[in-house]
């Protein structure tokens, strides 16, 4: 389970994604969960996965390797899909002793882990084609008007990018704990859903030393190369826009009007 989070890992390979700007990729990512969000009928969810699929083939990542993340997201997928077909009044399809499904919650139900589903693999897919400095920068620079009105667009950029850099390093880490532990006798698979959870409470101590030792080093190697913050500081790689990325900001915009025309047509 833990090898299946692909949120935050980079999966390097030469394709068009990949060469794109990163601001270009960060932009595409907001117009793509802001269009998830305007959806609510059949033809702006399959524009949506038309998009997403289009996605994936420029990015050369293997779909398995994009499709392994949403084990992680099972559990959450399924409490909000029994939440809201259970939950939702409306016309009763069927009932079973207190459990009530009805029409609506089966379409909010189905809506909701569309959704969800398109979420985590969009944002996997931008992680897995752009680099953590480079969403630093395209951060930075796409949010640099920010900085007139005195936020520090920088610190925030780079916490975003140490905390995404972190991600696959805490769940080798884990493994490594987990991997240590069962070779001591811990058991960790077997055991209703409360006792595997409970078993995993003994990984959390050394799990948040290991995390805060790797902070604490971060922080000493930062100031030991003069990390001052953001100000007065230049690029080795300054980001320039392509024509390619002209062209990728094209289609963003014909997408996003094609979903909010099919939303308000139909």
């Amino acid at each position: 389970m833990l090898r299946d989070i692909t949120i935050g890992q980079y999966y390097p390979v030469d394709s068009a994604l990949h060469r794109l700007d990163p601001r270009t990729k960060l932009f595409g990512t907001l117009v793509f969960i802001i269009s998830l969000f305007i959806a609510d009928n059949p033809v702006c969810y399959a524009a949506a996965a038309a998009f997403l699929c289009m996605a994936v083939l420029l990015s050369n990542v293997p779909v398995r390797f994009i499709v392994r993340g949403l084990k992680s997201i099972l559990i959450l997928l399924l409490i909000s899909v029994g939440f809201n077909l259970f939950l939702t009044p409306g016309e009763t399809v069927f009932q079973f002793w207190i459990l009530k499904v009805t029409k609506e919650g089966l379409r909010i139900a189905g809506m909701m882990a569309i959704r969800l589903i398109f979420l985590v693999v969009g944002s996997s897919i931008m992680t897995l084609t752009t680099t953590p400095n480079q969403l630093t920068d395209g951060m930075e620079k796409g949010l640099g008007f920010l900085n007139r009105v005195h936020v520090p667009v920088h610190e925030i950029s780079m916490m975003m990018s140490i905390a995404l850099r972190f991600i696959p390093i805490l769940v080798e880490e884990t493994d490594k704990i987990m991997k240590a532990q069962m070779a001591r006798g811990a058991d960790f698979e077997n055991g209703n859903m409360i006792q595997r959870v409970r078993s995993m409470v003994p990984l959390l101590v050394p799990l948040f030393v290991s995390a805060f030792r790797r902070a604490t080093d971060l922080a000493m190697a930062m100031e030991a190369r003069c990390y001052r913050g953001g100000e007065g500081r230049t690029k080795m790689k300054p980001l320039h826009y392509a024509g390619r990325d002209r062209a990728a900001y094209l289609i963003l915009f014909c997408y996003l009007a094609g979903v909010i025309a099919a939303r308000i047509l139909l």
